[in-house]
């Protein structure tokens, strides 16, 4: 066994563990809006008593999470909006996720590309030509209409020659927008103290940001793309 090869075993094996420890010790039963709600002023009184221990743990705990690909990721950010407010959670969100997201990248490229490339060739060969003309805009897109499932997205473009610090700046735009309304939801949970707050206008305001965010990002890049192909200059007939 080559040098390589042992170090990518080592890799899948500490990634199984880390996965097994999460689901095996029942961990993701914390990863629950049910558990965030019974649980939010035992962790606001967490955070009161050691607010640089808790931010640090909340952050390692969010890269993992989306490192792994773990469920969760949601209701951690809802969590952090509930507890730490808007502009606390939004900063380390955008970055945990980042980070979280552009090593679920590099993991599956160390794990799969050498095999998918084995088998696809010229054809991955052609995908990253296409990759290095449009990848950075393709992504961006991805990132802002959330169609695809975040971990696949990580999954599939690190099967692709897009290089890693592309993959960060792209993914730290993009996921931005949509990572603001996700905490200020999180921040308008926070303000519920009996079921008469689950009809308040700012409530209300936050879950229809929700529903209406992929709608209006898709209209955005559809405008941006008509105008571009627009303005792109025309070539000769013949």
């Amino acid at each position: 066994m080559t040098a390589a090869a042992f170090r990518k075993l080592l890799l899948v094996a500490l990634v199984l563990a880390l996965v097994a420890a999460y689901f095996g010790f029942g961990l993701d039963r914390f990863l629950t809006l049910a558990f965030l709600k019974q649980s939010q002023d035992a962790l606001a009184g967490l955070h009161a008593a050691a607010p640089g221990r808790f931010l640090a743990g909340y952050f390692v705990l969010y890269v993992l999470v989306a490192g792994l690909s773990l469920p969760g990721a949601t209701v951690l950010t809802l969590a952090g909006g509930a507890i730490l407010g808007f502009w606390t959670t939004l900063v380390l969100v955008s970055f945990a996720s980042t980070i979280g997201a552009t090593a679920a990248c590099a993991l599956s490229r160390t794990l799969f590309r050498e095999a998918v490339a084995r088998r696809m060739g010229p054809r991955l060969a052609a995908i990253d030509a296409g990759v290095r003309r449009e990848g950075a805009f393709y992504l961006f897109t991805l990132r802002l209409i959330p169609l695809f499932p975040f971990f696949v997205v990580n999954a599939a473009m690190g099967l692709t020659a897009l290089p890693l610090r592309t993959y960060y700046a792209v993914s730290q735009i993009g996921m931005l927008p949509g990572t603001a309304v996700y905490v200020n939801a999180g921040a308008q949970l926070g303000r519920i103290d009996s079921l008469s707050g689950i009809i308040s206008p700012a409530l209300l305001g936050s879950f229809a940001l929700l529903g209406l965010f992929p709608l209006a990002a898709r209209k955005a890049v559809a405008l941006y793309r008509s105008r571009r192909g627009a303005t792109r200059p025309q070539g000769p007939n013949r």
